[in-house]
């Protein structure tokens, strides 16, 4: 699918291209401040890193003008998202990610961790307020964070203590309803600064952008969110380093998205809903002992709770009179998970081999248990047939897995140029699985993955890299009625090449990195889905099955260009071709298909300008291809393109801006099932769910230093 170059937002996205007025060469002091990546093992910069990996900043993020990490998913090359509620809870790195988890334990494909508290499978709690960087590390994290990484990692770190006393006092309104107030406040608690800390407090109320015709209503798909974070720090000498982290997120949203003409005008009579309340806690030392090796202990723990419903025929009595057809559908999920990560890492005088070779070994395990509760009920009756059904389906789960892993990674000087990187991760997950249907299962298995690298730098603001490595995710099994032969499935093993660059130019002014890669998944986890009984929608089974093998071809880059001391652009793009090579699925065969939720191009760009009397204006543009919304059917979605825009000033200390998303008001839709849901024949029909309209507010900022 190509971009459509008769689109308004195309002609702004080359505005933005082409119409930045040009400047001299000659750099100054608007560089690009230094990225540190948090998620490495080691803290270090962008471009020091082998592996392909976008870092938003605080800056980027609160000049976007977003509530949530689901409105920056499409700045960032080759991520995806699809949830089975109101937010992105699942999210897809160059085509790898689950796209909803119905029922079964969880297995996610992609990590999802802020401040070190691991919510993989579970990203609703995403909040963007006060958050400090967001960090996405593209391809198989095998060796650093083992099965739940398969195909990449998204880390949000909050924003840290400091001992500088400062705060600040945010608030947004704008239409459907939207209100948002947000409070942050840290500093020193001692005379001598050693103990420090920071609190921060949102809350986001909207009416979520549906009418509810039948019950007369604009908040039956409404948001409420809050989010409170807070951290400690202490630092009581130069060698040690104590780090608490506590979250609480109350996500209480309305569920109700899905209209049978796929628009936003609904007709539920029984509007769901999609909770999710989450405390988590991070406990870490870092300790450097004898000038010769650092010491660090990481211990999380997290506990939510989650509560899905929904209207599963989309209707109300009226919709199909005089069949009588009445469904919903409800789940109640709880989910624990306790970690412990010890790890040992050299210290400049601790290397190895005449003071080349950094070494790094480490253990961890986490416990996770999840508990899940479903209810299906519902009521068919077709008087021309005198066909009567009910259904009352009550089912329940108890998962448990514990995973052990032990880690360790060498990165030596081959010269004074180019460095050699390995990385090896061993885990073993056993796991415990009982359900109200007398199904009982406790697999284990050990699983091996890793990394080797070659980093060369060329000389000033320039490196390349080249990077092979495997990733593992763990196999299980599948519940309920499933296709014979399909009630277990196996791990699966990626194997991942890729190779960039990554440059710092004009004096620090321009930033170009860039990444060609090259993956194949062997024993391919695929979840799709069948209906079993027509005119019944709580009846879809889901499972997971193999594919024989995908493959996957692509490319990622990013460019921010500091043009001058006023103006600021960036453009960032993936290019992806991911298809299944084998997969004979219950539908047909699948050999050569593109893979679900897997566009071809993912672009986004942009334009800062900001004057020095406080003046600023934002411009931005992203676009995504068509792709498919499942592997149960061949239904796809529509390329779209976004416009989003801000204007404000900007005083010593408060700040007002005036911001627009989907400023052209573009219809597109984000998640898409094809099934029969319409009485009496209920025929095979796309349904599909759309994405916000347009939303315009205004923000007011105050700081206080």
């Amino acid at each position: 699918m190509l971009l459509r170059f008769d689109s308004p937002v195309f002609a702004a996205a080359i505005f933005l291209a082409l119409a930045t007025p040009s400047f001299a060469d000659e750099p100054d002091e608007d560089s690009i401040d230094e990225i540190i990546v948090t998620a490495d093992f080691r803290e270090r910069t962008v471009n020091e890193l082998p592996a392909s990996v976008s870092v938003l900043n605080a800056e980027f993020v609160r000049q976007s003008a977003v509530q949530h990490f689901e409105e920056l998913i499409n700045v960032i090359p080759n991520l995806n998202w699809s949830g089975d509620g109101h937010r992105a809870r699942y999210f897809q790195i160059r085509g790898v990610g689950e796209l909803e988890q119905y029922e079964g334990a969880p297995n996610p494909s992609i990590g999802f961790l802020i401040d070190d508290i691991d919510f993989s499978g579970i990203g609703t709690v995403a909040t963007m307020f006060d958050v400090d960087s967001v960090e996405v590390l593209r391809g198989s994290q095998g060796s650093r964070y083992g099965a739940n990484a398969l195909g990449g990692l998204i880390y949000v770190r909050s924003a840290a203590p400091s001992a500088e006393r400062n705060g600040r006092v945010k608030l947004t309104a704008g239409d459907d309803d939207a209100i948002a107030v947000g409070l942050a406040f840290g500093g020193a608690i001692d005379a001598d600064e050693k103990t420090t800390f920071r609190i921060s407090a949102q809350k986001h109320e909207s009416d979520g952008f549906r009418r509810n015709r039948y019950l007369n209503r604009d908040d039956t798909n409404g948001r409420d969110e809050s989010a409170i974070r807070f951290g400690l720090r202490h630092t009581p000498s130069a060698t040690f380093e104590a780090n608490l982290s506590i979250l609480y997120s109350d996500i209480n949203d309305g569920y109700d998205a899905f209209a049978l003409d796929n628009s936003y005008d609904m007709l539920s009579d029984k509007p769901g809903k999609d909770a999710q309340r989450s405390t988590g806690a991070s406990l870490r030392f870092d300790w450097s002992a004898l000038d010769l090796m650092s010491v660090t202990s990481v211990t999380t723990f997290a506990d939510s709770d989650i509560d899905f419903s929904f209207d599963a025929d989309w209707g109300n009595t009226g919709s199909w009179a005089p069949v009588t057809y009445d469904y919903i559908s409800s789940s109640k999920r709880k989910r624990q998970t306790a970690s412990q990560e010890l790890r040992v890492a050299s210290n400049d005088a601790g290397r190895l081999f005449g003071g080349t070779t950094e070494w790094l070994v480490g253990l961890y395990v986490q416990d996770l248990e999840d508990e899940l509760q479903t209810v299906n009920l519902g009521d068919y009756y077709d008087p021309f047939y005198d066909f009567a059904d009910s259904l009352d389906d009550r089912f329940g789960s108890h998962y448990d897995a514990t995973s052990t892993a032990l880690f360790g990674q060498l990165e030596s000087d081959i010269n004074e140029t180019t460095r050699l990187g390995f990385g090896l991760r061993v885990e073993h997950r056993s796991t415990g699985y009982s359900d109200t249907a007398a199904l009982a299962a406790g697999p284990s298995e050990t699983m091996w993955g890793g990394e080797v690298s070659l980093s060369h730098d060329h000389g000033p603001g320039l490196t390349s890299f080249v990077r092979l490595s495997k990733g593992y995710k763990a196999g299980g099994f599948n519940l309920g009625s499933v296709p014979p032969g399909r009630r277990d499935y196996d791990e699966e093993r990626l194997w991942s090449i890729e190779t960039g660059i990554k440059s710092s130019l004009a004096g620090g002014a321009l930033a170009l990195n860039a990444t060609l890669f090259y993956s194949r998944r062997d024993d391919q986890q695929v979840r799709t889905s069948f209906q079993l009984v027509p005119g019944d929608p709580a009846s879809f089974v889901f499972f997971t099955d193999n594919a024989a093998q995908g493959r996957t071809l692509g490319a990622e880059a990013e460019l921010r260009w500091f043009v001058s001391d006023a103006w600021e652009i960036y453009a960032n793009a993936g290019w992806l071709d991911a298809s299944f090579d084998e997969f004979l699925a219950p539908q047909g065969d699948l050999g050569g298909r593109d893979q679900a939720h897997a566009p071809a191009y993912t672009i986004a760009t942009g334009a800062a300008y900001r004057n020095v009397n406080g003046f600023f204006a934002r411009l931005d543009v992203t676009a995504i291809d068509a792709f498919y919304f499942d592997v149960s059917h061949d239904q796809r979605s529509q390329a779209y393109e976004l416009l989003h825009a801000r204007v404000g000033y900007e005083g010593d200390s408060w700040l007002l801006s005036l911001w627009a998303r989907n400023l052209l008001d573009e219809i597109y839709a984000v998640r898409g099932f094809y099934f029969g849901n319409q009485p009496p024949d209920f025929p095979d029909t796309l349904y599909t769910r759309l994405g916000d309209p347009r939303h315009v507010g205004v923000t007011i900022e105050k700081r206080f230093d």
